[in-house]
């Protein structure tokens, strides 16, 4: 007979036993458990509205294998870019004095007066100023001055301390016959600056040049200068520190496009560096930023499109952001591609196969990722001066406008030109839900 306190024994080992054995395969403890992980991807634009276009320093004459002063004869030149709008300004010292330096007005040199590069000599806009930061001796002789004073600004203090054109009683050769400045228009927004020293007896030393909007960026005629190294430029032929006070101002705003993104675990799903990109898609969003072809041609992959509490679709500008989400399992990679704006093809990806999303003992990567991201050339269309080239998105008159590349390949760019570090411009960051 079942007694009652068996009966509530038995009852009690069923439901014990259901429990550990549920009613279904998921709640199964022998069951191997889910090693997925979510991940949320965020793309900033880290990119900031800086003073001016382009700077650096000429320092290294013509034919000479290192840095120096320029006798008569010798030359600088240097090659920029620049396009509608721009102004180019440069000083260099006229060492035989103890203050005074050759250059244009202080707000520059218009490089496209009437919509048309300016090209040819241009000598005649080019002053001798007085930078008004150490006190004239008589040109030549002065015991102030670098080729026979003991040291680095050593003069007495200038009675006048404005910039301005040189004025003091003393004689100066014509500008004419110390200095030839001419600048050469290559198209496609590319100039070379020349300044040759061509009288017999001066010497100049190396100098800063600025490619710039508006503004006054090395002085301020009629004005104090503003202590960021003109003085040093001036005085003891030293541009240094002219140069990286203007050098740390200066730089493109970068614009990001929508792209596309991929979970995977072989391959090289996106492109293949070294080989042609194989119409997959790539050159439109590399030359235009349209990621709708590659998505549509790669397996598994989506785009982002909308940044962060936009309305809809459109470009990351700075201090703005993409997120999408994506998830994974160990052994799995992501791959992703979005356009540099200020560029003919170029676009961010990590390498061509992708990031591993788990380390070798299954932990889920997380963090800061922008260290492996490169910026690549599609090898699709010619390259132009990042920033001004005319078969640019900003500037191109439709889609797919520019020449041909020489080299068909997808690579890590390597043209001559000067781009921002990939972490100034783009932050990828990965975190684990």
């Amino acid at each position: 007979m079942l007694t009652k306190a068996r009966l509530l024994t038995l009852l009690l080992m069923i439901a014990l036993t259901f429990a550990l054995t549920g009613c279904s395969d998921d709640d199964d403890p022998t069951a191997p458990m889910s090693t997925a992980k979510t991940f949320t991807v965020t793309i900033e634009n880290v990119s900031e509205a800086l003073d001016y276009f382009g700077s650096g320093v000429f320092n290294t004459p013509v034919g000479a294998s290192g840095p120096g002063a320029i006798t008569a004869g010798g030359a600088y030149e240097v090659r920029f870019g620049a396009g509608p709008g721009h102004r180019l300004s440069f000083a260099t010292m006229l060492v035989q004095s103890n203050d005074l330096f050759y250059a244009p007005a202080g707000t520059g040199l218009d490089l496209y007066p009437g919509g048309n590069a300016l090209s040819g000599d241009i000598t005649n806009q080019i002053m001798l100023w007085d930078a008004g930061t150490e006190a004239n001796e008589m040109p030549g002789t002065g015991p102030n001055q670098p080729p026979r004073q003991g040291g680095a600004n050593t003069g007495p203090a200038d009675g006048d301390n404005t910039v301005r054109l040189v004025n003091d009683g003393f004689v100066y050769p014509a500008n004419a016959d110390v200095i030839e400045v001419t600048l050469t228009s290559h198209g496609n927004s590319e100039f070379t600056l020349r300044i040759e020293n061509v009288s017999t007896d001066q010497i100049m030393a190396p100098g800063v040049f600025v490619v710039h909007s508006d503004g006054n960026p090395i002085f301020t005629a009629g004005m104090a200068n503003v202590g960021e190294g003109l003085e040093n430029l001036a005085e003891d032929g030293d541009p240094s520190p002219l140069a990286g006070a203007v050098m740390g101002r200066t730089g493109i705003v970068v614009p990001i496009t929508p792209g596309v993104f991929v979970v995977h675990s072989s391959g090289q799903p996106l492109f293949v560096n070294g080989m042609p990109n194989g119409g997959s898609g790539l050159e439109a969003l590399a030359e235009d930023g349209d990621p709708s072809g590659l998505a549509g041609s790669v397996t598994g992959s989506d785009t982002f499109t909308t940044p962060t509490g936009a309305a809809g679709p459109g470009p990351l500008l700075p201090g703005n952001t993409y997120q999408f989400t994506v998830t994974a399992e160990p052994g799995d990679r992501l791959s992703l591609a979005t356009m540099f704006v200020e560029s003919n093809d170029l676009f961010f990806g990590f390498g061509d196969t992708g990031l591993a999303l788990f380390d070798g003992s299954g932990n889920a990567t997380s963090g800061d990722v922008s260290a492996q991201i490169m910026l690549w050339d599609a090898g699709t269309e010619a390259n132009q001066w990042p920033g001004v080239g005319a078969d640019q998105p900003l500037r191109q008159s439709g889609a797919n406008t520019g020449a041909a590349d020489g080299d068909t390949t997808v690579r890590l760019v390597s043209d001559g030109y000067s781009y921002p570090a990939v972490t100034d411009v783009i932050r990828v960051s990965l975190m684990v839900q």
